[in-house]
C-alpha cells in the first residue's frame, strides 16, 4: 500500500512537472512570437520612408519597391488608381528593395530628387523610362540621367546630393528591414501589416477592401 501511494504521489509530480514545462514552453513560444510581431512592425515603416496619401488614413500600403522591377512599373500606376477609388483613406508607404545589380543608384537618385521635394515626379518619370535606362535588367544611372533632368530636377545639385552620406544609411536599413520581414522580391505588399496570403492585384485590392470595411464608422 505505501508503495503504491509513493507511485501514486511521483506520477503526480511528474505530471505536475509535465504540465508545468508544457506552460512555460507555451508562455516562452508567445513571448518570441509577441517579440516577433514587434520587430516586424517597426521593420515595416521607418521615419525616412516617402508616403503619398493622408497621414491618418485607415488604410496603409506598405511597399517594398525596386525602379528597375517591371512589376513594381506595371503595379505602381494601379495602385494610385486604388488610392484615387479611396480618396483619404489609403496612404502608401514605400520601401526600397533595390535588388537588380545597379538599382541602388537609382535609389540614390530618387532619395537626392526628394532633396529637392521632387520624388513622386521622378518616380513616375524613372518607370514610365524603365525599358530605356535598364535594359536587360541592368539598371545604369548614366543611361536614367536624361529622364532625371526632364523630371524638373536641378541636376547640378542633383550631382552633389548624390553623395550624401545619409543616402546609404536609408538603403542599408530598407534591405535590413526587407531581410527581417523575409521579402524576397518585389513588389511585395504589406496593407495594415498583412502580408498579401497570395500577389496579385486582386489580392491586393480585396485585402485593402477588408481593411477599408473594418474602419468605415472612421
Amino acid at each position: 500500500m505505501k508503495q503504491k501511494t509513493l507511485f501514486v504521489a511521483a506520477l503526480i509530480a511528474l505530471i505536475a512537472v509535465f504540465v508545468g514545462g508544457a506552460m512555460f514552453y507555451s508562455s516562452q513560444q508567445a513571448q518570441q512570437e509577441a517579440q516577433r510581431i514587434a520587430a516586424n512592425q517597426v521593420a515595416l515603416m521607418r521615419m525616412h520612408s516617402p508616403t503619398l496619401g493622408k497621414a491618418d488614413a485607415p488604410v496603409v500600403i506598405v511597399e517594398f519597391l525596386d525602379p528597375a522591377c517591371e512589376t513594381c512599373r506595371m503595379f505602381y500606376p494601379m495602385v494610385k488608381q486604388l488610392m484615387a477609388a479611396h480618396p483619404d483613406k489609403i496612404r502608401l508607404v514605400l520601401r526600397y528593395a533595390p535588388f537588380h545589380n545597379g538599382s541602388d543608384n537609382i535609389v540614390a537618385a530618387l532619395e537626392a530628387a526628394r532633396k529637392q521635394g521632387r520624388f513622386w515626379p521622378t518616380l513616375e518619370a524613372l518607370l514610365a523610362s524603365q525599358e530605356y535606362w535598364a535594359p536587360h535588367h541592368t539598371p545604369q544611372l548614366q543611361l536614367a540621367w536624361k529622364y532625371l533632368a526632364a523630371a524638373n530636377l536641378d541636376m547640378e545639385r542633383m550631382a552633389f546630393d548624390l553623395k550624401s552620406p545619409d543616402i546609404p544609411k536609408v538603403i542599408e536599413q530598407d534591405l535590413a528591414d526587407a531581410r527581417t520581414l523575409n521579402v524576397s522580391k518585389t513588389p511585395e505588399f504589406f496593407v495594415n501589416g498583412q502580408r498579401l496570403p497570395k500577389f496579385g492585384f486582386d489580392q491586393l485590392q480585396m485585402l485593402v477592401e477588408q481593411e477599408l470595411a473594418k474602419t468605415s464608422g472612421r
